[in-house]
């Protein structure tokens, strides 16, 4: 029986799975949990994953992390990131996303001190990566190829793709080396990575087209 992967491909932990998979040939079901609809709260979802929490994976066998490195050591350093990135990049990057663009869109107030916390940990977090995450190689803890500490990251800056241009290009561009990993990235997943993210793009497209008629909001971004 193939895994099933219950997701929704506008979640960072969603594409970095569903990434994940594709890109080490894992034979999977993927099943939309439509997060702008509430559909992890269905009482249907709550008894996959009472978190309400997308992505949820179901396999008898769950065989995911068994495409971990063997090398222990090397495993350790990945969950180090993993655990850090939970604790910081994340915190940094949807926290910024979603009070600047989403919750706006979607008629919420959007607060300037926790825009600007959410910033600063963006940042803060940008630059740990720059100076220590990626100082032994191309990928993350030395890898000659990405694993999936590298994938889930750079799915969580990606996010930063719904916000304008302009102000995408001010908060990555000072980090030359993260943008090129992200390229790294993209290129040693492909032609994955495009497609995965395809909902993201699209969603851009959206966002951008709504700002022209929220030129409170586009001012701000």
């Amino acid at each position: 029986m193939a895994l099933k992967v219950y997701a929704d491909r506008m979640s960072q932990p969603s594409r970095a799975v569903i990434l994940f998979c594709k890109v080490n040939g894992i034979d999977f079901e993927e099943i939309l949990v439509d997060i702008f609809k509430n559909q992890q709260f269905s009482p249907e979802y709550k008894a996959i994953n009472p978190m309400h929490q997308v992505p949820a994976i179901v396999d008898g066998r769950f065989k995911l992390f068994e495409r971990y490195p063997g090398d222990l050591i090397k495993r350790a350093k990945i969950h180090s990131v993993l655990d850090w990135h939970h604790a910081n990049l994340r915190r940094g990057s949807a926290g910024l996303v979603f009070n600047t663009l989403l919750a706006q869109l979607d008629g919420h107030q959007s607060y300037p001190q926790v825009v600007n916390q959410a910033e600063g940990i963006l940042l803060k977090s940008l630059s740990m990566l720059e100076k220590f995450w990626l100082k032994d190689g191309r990928f993350l803890v030395g890898g000659s190829q990405p694993s999936i500490a590298d994938i889930s990251l750079v799915c969580e800056i990606m996010q930063l793709e719904l916000l304008s241009e302009k102000e995408r290009d001010r908060i990555l561009g000072p980090f030359k080396k993260v943008v090129q990993w992200i390229e790294d990235t993209k290129i040693a997943t492909a032609p994955h990575f495009d497609e995965v993210h395809g909902v993201l793009f699209n969603a851009q497209k959206r966002f951008r087209e709504r700002m022209k008629t929220k030129p409170e909001l586009k001012a701000k971004l």
